[in-house]
């Protein structure tokens, strides 16, 4: 029942960086236990075949548990959910990531990669350059909570310092309380976005009511204070403008190895961890290993990421999104970085790809040597199954690089390609875009097979 207590010894750690042990012929995912360690844990939820709970007592401590660094952090009641491991030595963190996608290529894909790339690591500390920090006026206290939401709870957690988010914003939490207390519309205030670029800061207010002249004048008043663009978001992302206009305009994402300057606006999707993702587009061109006279398609290329510094190295990409208007930001991308000729955009559902698609790509661009898919959670199951067809196997990219935020649906694809489609996974490996979290984020390489 919920609330029991029971003492185990945790086997392993699963995807979401639970301890996972057995009892009674159940799974038992326990919150905050480590690989080897004997904890006391609290029944949280039971099913009929695995059970959930929380570590209340670390009777036999792992080497590689540590303190976390933020106060907030752990699983006490009212604990921050924005960090999951900050109680694992940072190091560990990537080596039980990297041992998370060698098992889930097996265990889901029945796959295994010839070699397993260096993890693309960097900073543990003060690099979210993004975060969506909930608000929450406590009626009952008259007061504000601005964080991140407590552990498997809607609640927001009440903190007042973050670790991962850079010196300047962690100090402004606790003045943001302050200022959304005073609006009128307070309780109409359910977010604020955070997006820096270089020393630039911009919070995206979303606003439920307009707010009035003295919010306004309040709002100014802060950014000023705190030297912060100040913006408004009234309905969905695209809503968002500056509260003045001469708050900042758009932010840029640099990319200095390649000499481009990605444009942007605080509500586009970017990565949160600006050096990683620096050394993330190295990396995947390095593994496709672009040449002048190539032409590559970048499937899901967004605002243009790695399309841009793929145009720097070839002779033409081609960069597919089924976003329009995240297309045509991505054309004016190029034209702001002298990249007209070298890129070419196209809006594609490619969700409902095809290998007459892919057929048909080619007949308009010539023969595509080299592919990068970049897709969401959700995967890329119709592109691999375009791939994996033997009608266009005369056709195939020498190279595939497939950079995944999903280990799982990973797995799925390179199943298909692999196992089903006559691909070899030559290499795979873990990027550490979210560091004390348990997201798993990884690249892989793919070959037809000879």
């Amino acid at each position: 029942m919920r609330g029991e207590r029971f003492n185990i010894v945790v086997e392993s750690l699963d995807q979401e960086g639970r301890g996972v042990a057995h009892r009674d012929g159940k799974a038992v995912f326990i919150e905050g236990a480590l690989p080897g360690e004997t904890v006391v844990y609290e029944v949280l939820r039971q099913k009929a075949r695995y059970e959930s709970g929380r570590a209340i007592e670390i009777a036999h401590e792992s080497a590689l548990r540590v303190v976390p660094r933020c106060p907030h952090a752990g699983m006490h009641v009212g604990a921050c959910g924005g960090c999951s491991m900050q109680h694992i030595d940072a190091r560990a963190q990537v080596a039980m990531k990297q041992r998370v996608l060698e098992d889930t290529l097996w265990h889901v894909g029945r796959v295994r990669p010839q070699m397993l790339l260096r993890p693309v690591a960097g900073p543990s500390w003060r690099y979210r350059h993004r975060a969506r920090l909930a608000v929450r006026y406590v009626a009952k206290k008259s007061g504000v909570l601005v964080g991140f939401h407590e552990r498997a709870s809607s609640y927001v957690a009440d903190i007042r310092q973050c670790e991962v988010m850079p010196r300047k914003i962690s100090d402004l939490l606790l003045p943001l309380r302050d200022l959304v207390s005073s609006l009128t519309l307070r309780d109409r205030l359910p977010q604020i976005e955070l997006a820096i670029s270089g020393s630039t800061v911009v919070l995206v207010f979303r606003v439920l009511q307009q707010p009035t002249a003295a919010d306004g004048a309040l709002l100014r008043e802060f950014g000023l204070k705190h030297a912060v663009g100040i913006w408004l978001q009234p309905a969905g992302p695209a809503s968002a403008v500056p509260l003045d206009h001469d708050q900042p305009q758009r932010l840029e994402l640099l990319l200095p190895e390649f000499g481009v300057a990605l444009p942007f606006l605080p509500t586009d999707f970017t990565q949160v961890n600006h050096r990683i993702n620096e050394v993330l587009v190295s990396r995947v061109l390095r593994l496709l290993a672009p040449n002048s006279t190539d032409t590559v398609a970048d499937f899901f290329c967004g605002l243009g990421n790695f399309t841009l510094p793929l145009a720097t190295r070839v002779r033409k990409v081609i960069g597919l999104e089924g976003s329009a208007s995240l297309v045509e930001r991505a054309r004016e991308a190029a034209a702001h970085n002298g990249l007209t000729n070298s890129t070419q955009f196209e809006t594609r559902n490619l969700f409902e790809f095809s290998s007459g698609d892919w057929r048909g790509l080619i007949d308009r661009a010539g023969a595509i040597g080299k592919v990068l898919i970049d897709p969401p959670r959700e995967g890329a199951l119709a592109l691999v199954q375009a791939f994996a067809d033997t009608s266009v196997r005369s056709q195939r990219p020498a190279r595939v690089v497939y950079v995944s935020c999903n280990p799982a649906t990973l797995a799925r694809d390179c199943n298909l390609m692999v196992n089903h489609g006559g691909w070899v996974l030559r290499a795979a490996g873990v990027v550490n875009m979210f560091p004390h979290t348990s997201h798993v984020e990884s690249i892989a390489l793919l070959e037809p097979a000879a």
